[in-house]
């Protein structure tokens, strides 16, 4: 067989397994979180045509370039982060380059202090760079949140410290209450504006011990996204003084970020604030017992390496590696769902090193049906089918 013909026969082969897991997680009568990406556009429509009416009156005139029921979310959000004001922005990709740029005019400093784990520096095709002008500097390799020393002692002056909690790419890892205040007091010292990459800030409640409003209040400015563990369509907002907000939404219009209508978005987000974000807490504390009983049923299973990381999830999201090729997990994780109905680990599964790769598991309101026994013997089935 040519090169040419196995490169088809390998992209074919992929293209079937794509079809065969999406078709997988909407039949399996068992998983631990079921995301607006397992539903169908009816589904969508239907479950938000359902509950938009509690959260707002639709006998309202829908919202024309950023009023009403936009206006409605911005309100909420500023008042949950205990932020003077908030402004709606269809990407948080959007949100965080304009809160940024915006810093680096007050400061005069472009330079922005993050990890390289940060979604930024990984997930944006070098937006900072291209779009906004900004530079980023890297305070740590290390696989968690920048430590105060670090802060403080960085080789080159910034103007913005910018801080994503959870760090997803780390493993959705959090510092601790004391490591975060001291981090914030640390780029102070430096005359340095914090900001927070809150996409997933919703959940980190339980783990600092703290209400929004007290974890958003040692930040400048906060972006918060609403699709992420909220469920909302798409949509994010970015939180802070009047001004800055004031700024960020000229910036934009400029970006082409005012959207002519924008409510099934805003109506999803309130529907969200409502529903999901008091649940969120309850999700943590479950996604511990989860992560407890896949450890224990990988060991009880015979697994040769496995690990759950981190041991105790900070948030109801948190890691899974194995000592296999990706391919590999994805078919025994398919043919589980297709010949049992439960499909135990639904995440893609990505290559973590030679022979090594790992899976996000999110625990949701699915997975509080799940008994610690319940794990232990999906997690006993799905070795099984492991060569």
């Amino acid at each position: 067989m040519s090169d040419a013909a196995e490169q088809v026969d390998e992209k074919s082969a992929e293209e079937r397994l794509r079809g065969r897991r999406k078709k997988a997680v909407r039949a399996a009568r068992r998983v631990l979180w079921r995301g607006g990406l397992s539903l169908t556009i009816r589904d969508r429509l239907a479950s938000l045509v359902e509950a938009a009416p509690e959260v707002y009156d639709l006998e309202e005139q829908p919202d024309v370039y950023g009023n009403g029921v936009v206006a409605a979310v911005e309100e909420r959000v500023a008042s949950l982060l205990g932020k003077e004001a908030a402004a709606f922005f269809p990407t948080g990709t959007m949100a965080q380059q304009i809160a940024l740029r915006c810093w680096a005019a007050r400061t005069g400093n472009a330079a922005v202090a993050l990890h390289p784990l940060a979604h930024p520096e990984v997930h944006e095709r070098h937006a900072f760079t291209q779009v906004s002008g900004l530079r980023p500097v890297r305070l740590t390799g290390e696989p968690r949140l920048p430590t105060a020393e670090e802060v403080r002692d960085f080789d080159e002056p910034y103007g913005a410290l910018m801080l994503e909690l959870p760090l997803r790419d780390a493993g959705f890892v959090l510092p601790t209450w004391e490591e975060l205040t001291e981090v914030v007091e640390a780029a102070r010292e430096r005359d340095a504006v914090v900001h927070f990459d809150g996409a997933r800030l919703w959940e980190t409640t339980v783990h600092f011990g703290r209400p929004l409003d007290e974890i958003a209040g040692l930040a400048d400015s906060v972006y918060v996204s609403f699709y992420k563990s909220l469920e909302g369509l798409a949509g994010a907002a970015l939180a802070g003084p009047r001004t800055l907000v004031d700024e960020a939404k000229t910036w934009r219009h400029r970006y082409g970020g005012t959207l002519f209508q924008q409510f099934p978005t805003a109506l999803s987000a309130l529907v969200g604030l409502d529903r999901e974000l008091p649940r969120l807490p309850e999700y943590v504390r479950h996604a511990r017992v989860v992560a407890a009983a896949l450890r224990e049923g990988f060991a009880e299973a015979g697994a040769a390496w496995a690990r759950v990381h981190p041991e105790e999830p900070h948030t109801h999201e948190f890691q899974v590696w194995l000592p296999y090729e990706p391919d590999v997990l994805i078919e025994a994780a398919v043919r589980q769902a297709e010949e049992t109905g439960t499909y135990l680990f639904t995440g893609y599964w990505e290559r973590g090193g030679p022979g090594l790769a790992r899976t996000e598991v999110t625990v949701g309101a699915a997975g509080l049906e799940w008994t610690a026994e319940d794990v232990k013997a999906a997690v006993a089935d799905f070795v099984a089918r492991l060569p």
